[in-house]
């Protein structure tokens, strides 16, 4: 809503970031009841610890992100949702849009998902003018459904052959399920595109200049 990013942008306009801590609870207002209140009655009203959660040390790991970009992301791709609208989202003099996405697109959404959810991303990937598209439905939800480890045989995933035509419904309903984790299935997706193998650097003898060779 509008008073919320309203905070945000007033706590940005004073400090000049959004701090890894505001982020954190940005994406828990998503989903307020699971991920603010009830833990908060667990703990403070019933005196409950949290229970121990591997996920709690990846959420735990945030950063800053600069002022204006968070403003420009929340404002122009969240609340005014520019990128899919006629008009385009502005960045550096250009209007883009998602219908001029035309590169191989190898997609990958979670079931559960609060913040990304499955069928909006699936309408944005339909929409995309990329010839070569494949999209990929894990199991469970925004961070647990990718960090999926092959070795954990935790969650499954889902591939559909019917395209994107037919809608959301269509490739759902058609969708085939596979045990484990879909990082193989993209592995093979990235070595049908890209060049020989290589080893890897050592990055004791330095990346190059930041971001990087």
């Amino acid at each position: 809503q509008d008073d919320f990013v309203s905070g945000i942008e007033q706590e940005v306009d004073r400090t000049g970031l959004l701090s890894a801590r505001l982020m954190t609870r940005t994406f828990s207002f998503l989903r307020a009841n699971d991920l603010i209140w009830a833990p908060a009655i667990r703990s403070y009203m019933l005196g409950e610890a949290p229970p121990a959660f591997d996920l709690l040390f990846w959420n735990g790991d945030g950063t800053n992100l600069p002022g204006r970009m968070a403003v420009e992301y929340l404002r122009g791709l969240c609340q005014q949702n520019a990128f899919v609208k006629d008009e385009g989202f502005e960045l550096l003099g250009k209007r883009l849009r998602v219908g001029d996405v035309d590169v191989p697109i190898c997609a990958i959404a979670c079931e559960t998902d609060h913040i990304a959810p499955a069928r909006d991303s699936w309408r944005g990937v339909a929409r995309m003018a990329s010839r070569d598209k494949t999209f990929i439905l894990s199991e469970s939800g925004h961070i647990a459904g990718i960090i999926n480890p092959p070795s954990k045989k935790k969650y499954g995933h889902y591939t559909s052959d019917v395209g994107f035509a037919d809608g959301w419904g269509a490739w759902r309903e058609k969708a085939s399920h596979h045990a484990g984790s879909w990082w193989g299935r993209w592995g093979d997706w990235l070595a049908e595109r890209s060049g020989r193998m290589v080893h890897a650097r050592d990055p004791g003898n330095g990346l190059g200049a930041a971001p990087g060779e």
